[in-house]
């Protein structure tokens, strides 16, 4: 059988992209236009490894962008067409993640290979690559996302080491400055009651996609997990700290007004 040929190249959608690698992984969004920015590490040993995956019909995923850790940037799907990097996911009671976003896939090799730091260069590069987007696409600040918010169970990416406050202070993404740590009654696996629903009541109202039961289960415990590693990471074990609590309650009393 003959191997499935690679599309065409195509047009950029940023004047930032510097080559047009076209991966063959790639449909029809379902619904309306992207309205999430979804970034990723790619976590695997090598730089090329990952983007000849990313391109390989027979893995089936793909990105949008593909960042390299001097700042250079690939683009393998149109942003017009549904990359597949989201895979199983949820965010805002929306599913087909991969409809709704667009997804940059950052050279970082993540923890199996040691999870080195995030050059400076590559985060300014995504932090260009974000703005240009956002500002195409209107994207909300609050909807520019890790993988692991949107698969908490599954994913880490792009971790604990991504520096969320250095990108919102050059204007991409929601945040907010953690609330200090300090000891005090937690919220943990096994615990029930009033106080483990407000705490997913809120968690939902964010955005996560977590069981509101009353009941601090392990989805509960890992949708913490994503949380601290996004917006509180000074700790990151799926404990609802007062750190956390308050944390979550100022993000959502920053949160950008949504429209009616």
């Amino acid at each position: 059988m003959p191997k499935p040929s690679l599309p065409k190249p195509f047009a950029p959608d940023s004047k930032l992209v510097a080559a047009v690698l076209p991966s063959p992984n790639q449909d029809a969004r379902a619904g309306g236009g992207p309205d999430i920015i979804l970034l990723h590490y790619t976590g695997m040993a090598t730089a090329e490894e990952a983007l000849a995956r990313l391109r390989d019909p027979a893995a089936k995923v793909s990105s949008h962008y593909f960042l390299y850790q001097d700042g250079r940037v690939v683009q393998l799907v149109p942003e017009a067409r549904r990359a597949w990097h989201a895979g199983e996911g949820s965010w805002a009671n929306e599913r087909d993640i991969n409809s709704r976003s667009i997804g940059i896939e950052i050279v970082n090799p993540g923890p199996d290979f040691g999870y080195p730091d995030f050059p400076a260069r590559q985060i300014e590069a995504v932090i260009a690559l974000c703005r240009d987007i956002a500002a195409r696409r209107a994207i909300r600040a609050d909807r520019v996302l890790a993988h692991s918010d949107v698969a908490p169970e599954r994913k880490q990416d792009p971790g604990e080491k991504f520096p969320w406050d250095e990108l919102h202070s050059k204007g991409v993404g929601h945040w907010v400055a953690p609330a200090p740590l300090v000891e005090g009654p937690t919220l943990k696996r096994g615990d029930r009651g009033e106080a483990v629903l407000m705490l997913q009541t809120m968690l939902a109202r964010y955005g996560y996609s977590v069981p509101v039961s009353g009941e601090f289960d392990a989805a509960t415990g890992a949708v913490v997990a994503a949380f601290q590693r996004h917006f509180r990471r000074a700790r990151i074990d799926g404990v609802a700290d007062s750190s956390t609590v308050a944390t979550l309650r100022d993000l959502l009393a920053a949160r950008p007004i949504l429209a009616a």
